[in-house]
């Protein structure tokens, strides 16, 4: 056993109690998951240490996707891996087996295994640290759709707990092989700059035609994606350590050739944060998080929506220039 289920149980029911309240905004939400991760983590570390001993050596426990962007919603799945010193088979078997125990363990308080296996429990994100620079040389080396999306999801990886320092340096390396290989920004522009019209120019929603969604406006793939994927994207051109849109957008403006036109697209993201918090309060699955009926929404609001899907389409086009020109 990994670990005892009461302790699990308070910690989904605090979880449970406090996604019920109405009082919390995004940036509170999320400071709340890394609460509970980390108390998770410790928890699930202490009991582990119980049979297994003392971790061999030092190590990272990170979590990427919307968690290390710090933009998770209300229902959030997991992505999350292990960095560790020393390579060798003691330490791979474990933390490959404590990665297991974290997994099964967040899946337990409410949020579910990751369909893309993106998990501390999967020997793809959870490696030493040599084994991981070999393994994103490969992703960097190889033009292929599923190696630019690793290095893209890794590009916004956050620790949680241990040596930050093995995050950076991964990161790092990423810079490095771009400044040596400048072509490589383009190839990520190719894989992540096609974007999902939600809105036409009529000012027509553009809904799911059939499904379970039908009638639903794919939320992620039409507002939120086109302004995360750009300004990713703009960050490793600028080899910018922060992994939140928002304060990668804050650092970039601190720069002045995006000071001034960035401004709109911060105000602009941050609102798409609010409305991931105001109208998904009574989802019931991490697939409705995604999609939104437009039925439920306000006439004020459905103008709102417009604008800001209409200003991820031009964000998504001033970046693409700008790759393009190299500049």
């Amino acid at each position: 056993m990994c670990s005892e289920n009461i302790g699990l149980n308070e910690l989904k029911m605090e979880k449970e109690l406090f996604l019920k309240t109405n009082t919390y905004n995004s940036v509170e939400l999320n400071n709340f998951h890394d609460g509970i991760f980390k108390r998770l983590f410790q928890y699930i570390l202490s009991e582990y240490t119980k049979t297994y001993g003392k971790p061999p050596c030092s190590f990272v426990w990170f979590v990427t996707g919307s968690a290390g962007r710090k933009e998770q919603g209300i229902l959030s799945d997991q992505d999350h891996g292990i960095i560790y010193e020393k390579t060798d088979v003691t330490c791979n078997q474990y933390f490959m087996n404590l990665g297991k125990c974290i997994s099964d363990a967040l899946d337990d308080i409410g949020y579910p295994y990751c369909e893309g296996n993106v998990m501390s429990s999967n020997s793809i994100w959870c490696k030493s640290l040599e084994e991981w620079k070999q393994q994103l040389h490969q992703w960097l080396i190889k033009e292929n759709w599923e190696s630019i999306r690793f290095l893209q999801i890794f590009y916004d990886s956050r620790k949680i707990f241990g040596d930050q320092e093995y995050v950076q340096e991964l990161r790092n390396y990423i810079h490095q092989y771009c400044v040596m290989h400048p072509t490589l920004l383009k190839r990520f522009m190719n894989n992540v700059m096609r974007i999902k019209k939600g809105v036409g120019i009529f000012g027509q929603f553009f809904v799911e035609r059939s499904g379970s969604h039908r009638g639903s406006i794919h939320l992620k793939h039409t507002m939120y994606l086109p302004y995360v994927n750009s300004i990713r994207l703009l960050s490793i051109k600028e080899r910018i350590q922060q992994t939140a849109t928002v304060e990668r957008m804050q650092t970039l403006r601190e720069m002045k050739k995006y000071d001034e036109w960035l401004k709109i697209y911060e105000y602009s993201f941050n609102r798409i944060l609010d409305y991931r918090i105001i109208l998904f309060k009574e989802a019931k699955t991490y697939e409705d998080v995604h999609y939104l009926n437009i039925k439920q929404l306000t006439k004020e609001q459905r103008q709102e929506i417009k604008a800001l899907m209409r200003n991820g389409i031009k964000l998504y086009q001033q970046v693409q220039r700008i790759i393009e020109k190299g500049c």
